[in-house]
């Protein structure tokens, strides 16, 4: 089932994090946190991945263990390549590491200190629900997984695998998932070659992987 919220924490901040989840849910906003919305036995990073693409916004709670955490800022790098609304709700009175800094530095930010924070929950929660009353709702997800069924007629295995492993070579084991959900939702190869080469950060590498790619479909379609 598609969350509105991605909540991002590290886990020293177990205890805060599934406490807040507690009172965003508790006014009816459906939210995404790990380990609790992991199916058994799933990908760990496929079902992050899954759950950043269906969220509406992140809340990522901010502390100096987060602010440390290379786990964190994965999922914050991805939410901004997603173009995911983010919204830090710092517990600490913390200043946030260069590599954050660069991703967090337009966004709004909540402070959540000094304790209680009961006060400060209810708050953001008031802000989500206003936030979130005219969002389009998020793509739906099944058993936590997207959804995904390749069109056999346009895409062929090799190729798929063939542009999987180009894709890789940038991206790492994600780009497994990346390529099944494209070929779901595309007709044409030139289509799904524009848009894997989006998921890369700079100008360069598209150009290179359109390339590369356009080279397999010369051989093989």
């Amino acid at each position: 089932m598609a969350r509105d919220i991605f909540i991002s924490y590290s886990q020293p901040d177990y205890d805060c994090a599934h406490e807040l989840v507690a009172r965003l849910e508790s006014q009816g906003i459906e939210c995404w946190i790990a380990p609790r919305d992991i199916s058994p036995a799933a990908d760990w990073a496929a079902e992050i991945i899954d759950a950043i693409s269906a969220a509406r916004a992140m809340i990522l709670v901010f502390s100096a263990s987060s602010n440390d955490s290379p786990q964190v800022r994965r999922e914050v790098e991805r939410a901004v390549h997603k173009k995911l609304r983010i919204l830090p709700f710092r517990i600490q009175d913390v200043t946030p590491s260069k590599s954050l800094e660069y991703f967090l530095s337009s966004q709004h930010w909540m402070d959540a200190f000094p304790p209680p924070r009961e006060p400060h929950y209810a708050r953001l929660g008031a802000y989500l629900n206003t936030m979130l009353g005219g969002a389009p709702a998020a793509q739906p997800v099944v058993s936590g997984r997207a959804a995904v069924s390749v069109n056999a007629d346009v895409f062929t295995a090799p190729v798929l695998l063939k542009i999987e492993t180009k894709l890789a070579s940038y991206i790492g084991p994600v780009a497994k998932l990346l390529v099944k959900r494209a070929a779901s939702r595309t007709s044409s190869l030139e289509e799904l070659v524009t848009q894997l080469a989006a998921e890369l950060e700079s100008q360069a590498d598209q150009r290179e992987f359109t390339r590369l790619c356009r080279q397999i479909r010369s051989t093989e379609v």
